[in-house]
């Protein structure tokens, strides 16, 4: 399973930042995948992550915006919000061939941006 991660959108907002350290991972199927989100931010941060097959539009399969650090999304997938390490790592229990997709991790001062902003910062 070939996992690839997206280069991180560059939002204008202020002094903040994300980063995705790893540019891809691979695992065998079966294993449990961890994408990791290092983030920088000096105001309220929402956190998003998205996931984009070949020729497809973003599909966003989970978001923090505040309460429960640990986030539950669609397909299997959590990511747990650590403000003391800046981190918002994306973890399944088991990976897929499905799986194999690029992944972007998001994080913005508001909650106004659209998909459809996102699908064409990765056309």
């Amino acid at each position: 399973v070939l996992i690839s991660l997206a280069p991180p959108l560059q939002r204008e907002a202020q002094a903040q930042s994300v980063t995705q350290p790893d540019s891809h991972i691979t695992v065998s199927e079966g294993d449990p995948p961890e994408l990791r989100c290092n983030y920088s931010s000096t105001f309220s941060t929402y956190l998003f992550w998205y996931m984009q097959y070949p020729n497809q539009g973003l599909q966003l399969l989970l978001k923090y915006m505040s309460g429960k650090s640990l986030v539950s999304g669609i397909k299997g997938l959590e990511a747990e919000f650590k403000k003391n390490e800046t981190s918002f790592h994306l973890r399944k229990t088991s990976s897929h061939w499905s799986d194999s997709a690029k992944y972007v991790c998001v994080l913005s001062d508001t909650v106004s941006g659209t998909v459809e902003e996102l699908n064409n910062s990765f056309q």
